[in-house]
Parts: structure tokens; C-alpha cells; sequence
């Protein structure tokens, strides 16, 4: 009490305001866990207690943010609620109908979830549409007046104690402080908050995805605050499907699909598919997606500088797409792409970023038996992509950088190399058969080339100027792409030493290319900065020893093909509810396109061809029909080949459509029905 004291009167009332209004939420979880939990699917203790835990420090940060305006203004003499009377009552004020806005959501979340079984998101805005209709609902269905008297009592007694407590405090001896310990006092008093209400000592902040920890929907559900997660819905989900406009292209897609039950009126896009080209029996799959692996820069587009030797060895003996496309540029957007087999077509952020369609059916569950690995070099807290991994493998075992043995290089966590080096030792240790997915991030800025890089050399004897005729901004980034490439070799060597080897299906694709200056190696499609599919391509290879005679395909595949392809060699049969299709398919040979979009408000959305690109903004400005082998690409070609581009229109808004549609219908409880 005595140390207390000599606290000045703003953090005396800041921390007893913090502790109070915490340990209030959380008896307010308690309360929600006794109301909800089901007796006959109980939460095991440890989710239970990991779910405390995190809702703990969800309620912190949303105390925090509510009472950082008094931390930042209560120093300031003329607006301390201590030194006049008005405005300890504006504060109070200020306080208490920020409480009620709390008591409000608590309440409302409570009625929504003995309603729909969920906690209340921003799509609860839906029943303003109708609100004479619901507010009837509501009245029918609860005691409005109890209600209401009760959040009145608990606003009321908020306004008491807390009046009580200024009063308490304003008596109380203040201390005398110099200008040094003043500044002290409010940097500590900064440091503390913003620890609070960045909610761990790590290099990125609390997010929502760490509460979709556990496979038991109530664990993730206890763990919620329900104002912090009506606020995360709010910003990150607002992409809103059209029915009609879905219904109206399903016969488009249940063909390009060829979905067995085609029910224009469920429009349903499950199909039961068997695999097609199987190799092995249960051999273990390793996924390796590299960063920023453009197509126009690697050794396999024939680059003249011979940037990657090494991946041009794995595609020259196994299987090599080498028109490959992923839907959109973003490494977040990418991973979302390979779980789900859907381009992102999400405008607010990015789908991994969104709470509502986290929970999705992938066909990486079809993998029954296999131990799951996922490798990353530095925190899955990134682009949320925790809380999708976690959905959509059962019992993961998710790496992070603080899981290695290896330093941390720079903020992409440990080098690629090292991180291959990790992966290769948790591997020779894993139960077969396994599915593993090692995701590179080095090839970013700063372009770190680790002190330890186990006989990796660095080239000098090339300029700026010599590089950047064939991709390349830099000699640094150079080298930092010859130093992915050597990372895959190295680990391929580690590989083949292993007993896990022969019985592997090794799969390498880039998450996405990168716009710019191409070179005079590629097409003139591919090379066009207006039609950047420089940014899209990326080499897809499949190297395995199980493999006997290496092939290159020209057909046009994306992204979203990954995963059923993957299958289909794995002799996984797999329930498909989403756009990916079998590559090795021949049904589909004569059909093959590539979708594609640049986000901004009014996106850019595409169809690749064999031949042609059909190119648009969402709302039709701007369209035409490119032909990417021509000389002239940026020729609109859409008059002579009225047919086509009607087909390529139709199929390009039929996914876009359907994309923002599926992943509302996609949970994975709904697909095991």
C-alpha cells in the first residue's frame, strides 16, 4: 500500500481501474462458459484454460484502449480529473457510456449466441434492415424489461463505484515529482499500456486467429471479447456475396467443374473425386512454397544469368507446369489459395484476416493418417494465417521461428536455409506417412544472406545494371534469389540422405511473382506492365524419386489446382467443394483457364488462356481480350473473337462471383454432413 501511494493520482486510478474492469470481464466469461458449454462435448481442461488465458488479455486491451484518452490527457493540470471537479464528472461521463456501449454488446452477444450459437459479428447489422421485424423477434423471444432494468443496474452501479473511486483517490496525498521522474513515470506508465494492450512480447500483437487454437468450437468461441470481435469482423470481412449473381453463372461453373449433382437451386459444388494419377502407396507429401519466386526470373524461364540452377535441375527430372498462375499477388492471399483451392477475393485485408470464414473445408484433411507439418520461419501471428492453418489441418504441428534451434536472421524470423535445415530434422523424426508444408520468406527485403549459409557464395562480379536487364531490381536481390534456390538444394541433399526420401512427393511453387521490368527472355504477354503476369506466374514442379519419367506441360493451370493435383498423386480419393480441379484430369484439358485479380476498390479481375487473356475491372471498364504471345499484347482482340471473350467474360465473373459465395458455405462440420 505504502508503494501504491507514492504513485501518482492518474496510474493510482489507471491500475485499480484496469484490474477491476478485467477481473469484471472475466467473470463475465465464466459466466458465458457456464451458460454455453455443452456437457456432452466438454471443453478439455487445457482449451479451457487456454481460452481463459486469451480471453484475458483480449478484455485487457479492450480496458486499455478504453482508458488510454485519461493515461495521454489526465497528466495535462487543466484536464486532471484530480485538480477540478468538472472534469472528474467529464471523465466519469467519458467512462460510463463508454461502459454502457460494453454492457451493451455483452448483453446483446449473450441473446445472440442462445439465438444462433455464435458470438456477434458485424453481420448482425442484417437485422437493422428489418428492424420493426426484429426488435418484434426480440421482444417476443426475451424479457426485455428484466433485461433492460438489469444493464440500467449495472450502468448505474459502473457510474457509483467509479465516482467513488475518483473521490477516494482525489483525497488522497499526491506526490511531488520533478520533470525528470514525471517523464519517467509516463514513459514506464507508456511502456506498461502498451504492453497490455499489445496483449505478448513478440513481434506482432494479439490477433484473433490465436484464439482458433483448438479443433472444439467453443474453445475458440469462450476465448473471444465480444466488442474486440464484432470490431475484427467489421474491418475484415465486409466482402458480400450476390445470389442472384451466383445462381445466375452456376450452370457456367457446375460445368467448368463438371459437378456430378448439379442443383442450380442449392448450388452445390461438392464433388467425390478419385484419384487420377497416383504414384506410391501413401508416399509423404512436402509442400515447398517459395517467396516471390517469379517465373521471368528463375533458371526455368531460361533467364541468362542462371538464377536458380538448382530448381531448373528439379523441374528438368520430374514435372514441370510451366503455365502455372496464381490468382493474385500476396504471400497471405497465396496460403489461402493453397488451403481452401479459392482465389482471395477479399477487398478489406485479406480472407486469412477474416474471423467469419477462417473455419474452411480443405482437401489437406482428406489426408487421414498422415502427421501434419507446417514450417514457417518467423511468427504464423502474420496475416493471421494461424487460425486458418489451424482450422483446416487437424492436429497440426505448426513451427514457428521460437520452435527452432536456428537464430533469427531478420524480421522473416531464421534464413530459408536454416529453416530447411530445421524441417529436415523434424522430418527424419515424423511418422509416415506425413504432409508437410515448408514456406520460405527470405527472398524479401532487407535480402539477408546469413552469416552461417553452409558454402553459400555470394556474386559480386556483376553491377545493378546487369541484373536488372533480366528481372532483377538489384544485385542484392539477386543474390538473395540465388540464395532460395541454393536453400532448395540444400535441402534436397539433406533429403536424399534421409529414409523418408523415396516414398516423397516433393512439390515447389513461388506464392506469387513480382511486378516489374521482366527482360527480353520471356513473352511479350508476360513482359507487358499493363498486363503484369509477370506478377502471377510462377514455376509449379513435382520432383519425387517415385516419379519415372520427367515431363513439361504447357497447359494452363492455377493456385487453386495445387491441392486436388496433389491428392490425385498421393492416392488420396477427396470430397472438392471449392474451384480447384486435377491437373492430370484430361476431362478438363480442353477447358483450362487461370483466374486472376489486382485488388483495390474496384479490382481488376481476369481469365488466362492458352492464347489469350480476358481483362476487366469488376464493374466492366476498361475490358478486352489480349493476346499474350503477340508482339503487340496490349492489341484488344475483343471484336474478332466475340464467341471467346463472351465464354472467358462469363467464366471469369461466373469464379469471381462464386469465390465471395463459397466460403460462407464451406465450414468443415457442413461438408463432413
Amino acid at each position: 500500500m505504502h508503494l501504491f501511494l507514492k504513485l501518482p493520482k492518474i496510474f493510482r486510478f489507471i491500475l485499480l481501474f484496469l484490474v477491476s474492469l478485467t477481473l469484471l470481464f472475466t467473470l463475465m466469461r465464466f459466466a458465458f462458459y457456464l451458460a454455453f458449454n455443452d456437457p456432452e462435448s466438454p471443453l478439455i481442461f487445457s482449451d479451457l484454460l487456454k481460452s481463459l488465458w486469451l480471453g484475458l488479455r483480449f478484455d485487457l486491451r479492450m480496458v486499455v484502449i478504453m482508458v488510454a484518452p485519461l493515461f495521454f490527457l489526465g497528466w495535462i493540470k487543466w484536464l486532471s480529473p484530480f485538480a477540478y471537479k468538472a472534469m472528474r464528472y467529464f471523465w466519469l461521463t467519458y467512462l460510463s457510456l463508454l461502459f454502457s456501449v460494453f454492457v451493451a454488446f455483452y448483453v446483446f452477444d449473450f441473446g445472440h449466441y442462445a439465438y444462433l450459437n455464435t458470438r456477434i459479428d458485424f453481420t448482425v447489422l442484417r437485422f437493422l434492415e428489418n428492424a420493426a421485424i426484429s426488435a418484434e423477434m426480440v421482444w417476443e423471444s426475451y424479457p426485455v424489461f428484466t433485461i433492460a432494468f438489469g444493464m440500467l443496474g449495472a450502468n448505474l452501479a459502473f457510474i457509483y463505484l467509479t465516482h467513488k473511486l475518483f473521490q477516494k483517490i482525489a483525497k488522497q496525498e499526491d506526490v511531488q515529482l520533478s520533470i525528470g521522474k514525471a517523464a519517467a513515470f509516463g514513459l514506464v506508465g507508456f511502456v506498461v499500456m502498451f504492453i497490455a494492450g499489445y496483449g505478448k512480447l513478440d513481434q506482432y500483437p494479439l490477433r484473433w486467429s490465436e484464439a482458433a487454437f483448438s479443433k472444439h468450437p467453443f474453445a475458440t468461441q469462450l476465448a473471444y471479447n465480444p466488442l474486440h470481435y464484432f470490431f475484427d469482423t467489421w474491418k475484415n470481412g465486409r466482402v458480400s456475396y450476390d445470389k442472384e449473381k451466383v445462381g445466375a453463372y452456376y450452370p457456367i461453373l457446375a460445368d467448368f467443374l463438371q459437378v456430378d449433382d448439379a442443383n442450380a437451386t442449392s448450388m452445390n459444388f461438392k464433388r467425390d473425386i478419385k484419384p487420377l494419377h497416383a504414384v506410391g502407396e501413401k508416399p509423404n507429401v512436402v509442400i515447398v512454397i517459395m517467396e516471390s519466386f517469379a517465373a521471368y526470373k528463375s533458371s526455368v524461364s531460361g533467364n541468362p544469368i542462371n538464377p536458380s540452377p538448382h530448381v531448373k535441375e528439379l523441374a528438368d527430372n520430374g514435372l514441370y507446369f510451366k503455365n502455372y498462375f496464381t490468382p493474385a499477388t500476396g504471400t497471405a492471399r497465396s496460403i489461402y489459395c493453397t488451403i481452401t483451392s479459392l482465389p482471395d477475393v477479399e477487398l478489406q485485408g485479406t480472407s486469412s484476416r477474416n474471423p467469419l470464414i477462417v473455419n474452411q473445408h480443405s482437401i489437406i484433411e482428406d489426408f487421414k493418417g498422415y502427421e501434419k507439418h507446417y514450417f514457417i520461419g518467423g511468427s504464423a501471428s502474420w496475416g493471421n494465417i494461424r487460425g486458418m492453418l489451424n482450422q483446416s489441418m487437424d492436429d497440426l504441428n505448426l513451427h514457428e521461428e521460437e520452435s527452432y534451434e536456428a537464430p533469427r536472421t531478420d524480421v522473416w524470423g531464421i534464413s530459408d536455409i536454416d529453416l530447411f535445415r530445421e524441417a529436415d530434422k523434424s522430418l527424419k523424426e515424423a511418422k509416415e506417412p506425413f504432409f508437410a508444408i515448408i514456406q520460405t520468406s527470405g527472398n524479401h527485403r532487407p535480402y539477408t544472406i546469413p552469416d552461417e549459409s553452409y558454402g553459400f557464395e555470394v556474386r559480386d562480379d556483376v553491377t545493378d545494371a546487369e541484373v536488372q536487364k533480366y528481372g532483377f531490381g538489384s544485385v542484392k536481390e539477386f543474390n538473395s534469389f540465388r540464395f532460395m534456390d541454393y536453400s532448395v538444394g540444400h535441402f534436397m541433399k539433406l533429403a536424399r540422405e534421409s529414409d523418408y526420401y523415396k516414398n516423397t512427393i516433393f512439390v515447389f511453387w513461388g506464392d506469387h511473382g513480382i511486378s516489374g521490368s521482366t527482360g527480353q527472355h520471356v513473352t511479350p504477354g508476360e513482359g507487358s506492365s499493363r498486363l503484369d503476369l509477370g506478377a502471377l506466374r510462377v514455376p509449379f514442379i513435382i520432383y519425387s524419386p517415385l516419379i519415372k519419367e520427367p515431363k513439361v506441360y504447357e497447359k494452363v493451370v492455377s493456385e487453386v489446382d495445387a491441392m486436388p493435383t496433389i491428392a490425385s498423386m498421393a492416392n488420396i480419393p477427396y470430397t472438392a467443394t471449392t474451384l480447384g480441379r486435377d491437373m492430370f484430369d484430361t476431362r478438363f484439358d480442353d477447358n483450362r483457364y487461370a483466374f486472376t485479380i489486382t485488388h483495390s476498390s474496384n479490382p481488376i479481375i481476369g481469365l488466362v488462356g492458352e492464347k489469350y487473356y480476358y481483362r476487366t475491372r469488376a464493374d466492366g471498364s476498361g475490358a478486352g481480350l489480349f493476346d499474350i504471345h503477340s508482339q503487340d499484347p496490349l492489341a484488344d482482340h475483343s471484336k474478332e473473337e466475340p464467341e471467346l471473350t463472351q465464354k472467358m467474360k462469363d467464366l471469369m465473373y461466373g469464379i469471381y462471383e462464386t469465390s465471395k459465395y463459397i466460403p460462407h458455405f464451406n465450414k468443415r462440420e457442413d461438408v463432413k454432413k
